[in-house]
């Protein structure tokens, strides 16, 4: 049985993980949409494609987290950046191979994929 300091100790360090709310002013955040209607779409591969690439690049500034639906299934997988000082950028349809490019041009670059976000597939419908 561990002490009771140990388990503080424990329960402190599992709070700072999961306390996004603290950390959103201070990184990048990719949110994937992991509801039932986007597990069914793909979301799974492209959360997996987000955390290798982040993960293989070394980006310490970026955190990948899950969430539940996002509000447009006819659009998923659908995927939020959040740059600290810049606009939520939305992306929609999304595959393991745009997860890469977006991560590339992004949040490494800085660039939005404009042409993956949910105002330019409005504008092809």
């Amino acid at each position: 049985m561990k002490s009771l300091a140990e388990l503080e100790e424990i329960r402190k360090r599992t709070l700072e993980k999961v306390n996004l709310r603290k950390d959103r002013g201070e990184g990048i955040r990719v949110v994937v949409g992991m509801a039932t209607c986007g597990i069914a779409a793909g979301a799974r591969p492209v959360l997996n494609a987000f955390m290798e690439e982040v993960a293989k690049r070394n980006l310490k500034n970026v955190t990948v987290a899950q969430t539940g639906c996002i509000g447009v299934c006819r659009l998923e997988p659908v995927v939020e950046v959040y740059i600290p000082g810049q606009e939520k950028v939305t992306y929609v349809k999304m595959t393991p191979e745009k997860a890469v490019q977006i991560v590339n041009e992004h949040i490494v670059n800085n660039k939005p994929c404009i042409q993956y976000t949910i105002g330019a597939a409005e504008k092809r419908n």
